[in-house]
């Protein structure tokens, strides 16, 4: 009998990418699906990004492999902009530019881990995060933050969970799924428990640092004695609606980064020419249109925020970045509209797209079975239809 690696079968198909399948499936057969379950900009990609790109084409200079880590502008603009913006002084050698951030944590983990070490990981916490420790064959340690804290895990649980294996921790802030962001004094505290154990690395996932609503930006690797031991990753797919054009990147020490660059230069080499092209753009131009599509989500937070308020049986906390609600569902579990009975968050979400026909993703892929995920990155239009929706087909289940 024929199977599949040992590694392949520990893991599971994304959560997220499944939901958008089904809701593919509905819209297909002519049933209108508004789709929350993505974490995708409805924004167009701004047009000097574009123009940017075009130009490359035009030139007909960038039609050859680029370098595996990426070509040495966008290298150094990267750096420039981690200098000015979050006052971490990294250089070209520090940067690696992969296809997605996605990319960018998995060559980390490659690069990094070994068969018996740990990795703890804050949760709720992005998919990904758990399937690529166990695929570099390591053991993901869950450690969870809760709902009245805002799923926000403190420095205490952190030493906790800490052992003799622990290589790494692992978190996003803004967060994905629950839009909670660190607070200054907050990452401190985790950093004092990270200098505590020098053989601990921290990834500090950034990719949403532009969809932060509190008014304070702040790169954990910012801090005194943290540079060194620091993997900060980001990319364009957020901040600036560049989902399709798969740049993302790592800025790390140089042990770090030359570690990834030789993983990633046996698994894909370099991002694509055109768009490190229209990555260069973006991160060296105008950032008014990012601003601009960081005002609408903030007012579609506080939309949703209350509508969701307005339907009983559902708690949510108030995120404070990326465009997610991450919404505690639980008192439907064991509740039926007479055929359909709710036992889970898979349950739910298959009722929500059945019967409202709203697409959402179940909260137990994100590490909290309690939950589900609503994106808001969709139009006020179909944002007001889904809230509707979810209302009336919640009213069903007694």
């Amino acid at each position: 009998m024929h199977r599949l690696s040992n590694r392949i079968e520990a893991i599971e198909e994304s959560a997220t990418l499944a939901m958008a399948a089904k809701a593919r499936e509905f819209k297909s057969r002519g049933i209108d699906v508004v789709n929350l379950s993505l974490g995708e900009p409805d924004f167009k990609t701004p047009q000097h990004i574009c123009d940017a790109a075009k130009k490359a084409i035009d030139e007909g200079r960038y039609f050859t492999y680029p370098p595996v880590a990426g070509y040495q502008d966008l290298r150094e603009a990267i750096a420039v902009k981690y200098q000015k913006e979050n006052g971490v002084p990294y250089k070209a050698e520090n940067i690696v530019v992969s296809n997605g951030a996605k990319q960018s944590i998995a060559n980390v983990m490659l690069a990094l881990l070994n068969p018996g070490d740990e990795v703890i990981i804050f949760s709720p916490y992005w998919v990904s995060y758990d399937a690529l420790v166990r695929l570099a064959e390591a053991t993901p340690v869950l450690v969870k933050g809760t709902l009245e804290n805002d799923f926000k895990v403190t420095a205490a649980q952190v030493e906790k969970a800490l052992t003799s294996k622990t290589k790494a921790i692992i978190f996003s802030s803004p967060c994905n799924p629950t839009g909670s962001v660190f607070s200054k004094k907050e990452l401190q505290d985790i950093a004092a428990v990270v200098l505590k154990h020098p053989s601990v690395l921290v990834i500090s996932d950034e990719i949403y640092e532009h969809i932060n609503f509190t008014g304070e930006r702040l790169s954990i690797a910012s801090l005194p004695g943290m540079f060194d031991r620091t993997i900060t990753v980001n990319g364009f797919a957020k901040g600036f609606a560049m989902t399709g054009w798969r740049v993302g990147y790592i800025a790390a020490p140089k042990w770090i980064a030359d570690g990834s660059n030789k993983v990633q230069g046996q698994i894909t080499s370099a991002n694509c020419s055109i768009s490190q092209r229209g990555a260069l753009a973006a991160i060296t131009g105008d950032l008014a249109p990012t601003e601009k599509m960081v005002k609408e989500y903030h007012h579609r937070r506080d939309l949703v925020y209350n509508l969701l308020k307005d339907i009983p049986g559902i708690k949510s906390n108030y995120p404070q970045g990326a465009f997610y609600f991450f919404p505690d569902v639980s008192s439907f579990y064991g509740k039926s509209d007479g055929t359909r009975t709710i036992k889970n968050g898979d349950d739910f979400c298959m009722y929500m797209l059945e019967v409202a026909n709203v697409s959402l993703v179940p909260g137990g892929a994100f590490g909290e079975e309690a939950c589900v995920r609503l994106s808001y990155a969709a139009s006020e239009k179909d944002l007001l239809e889904a809230m509707k929706r979810m209302k009336e087909s919640l009213s069903k289940l007694k």
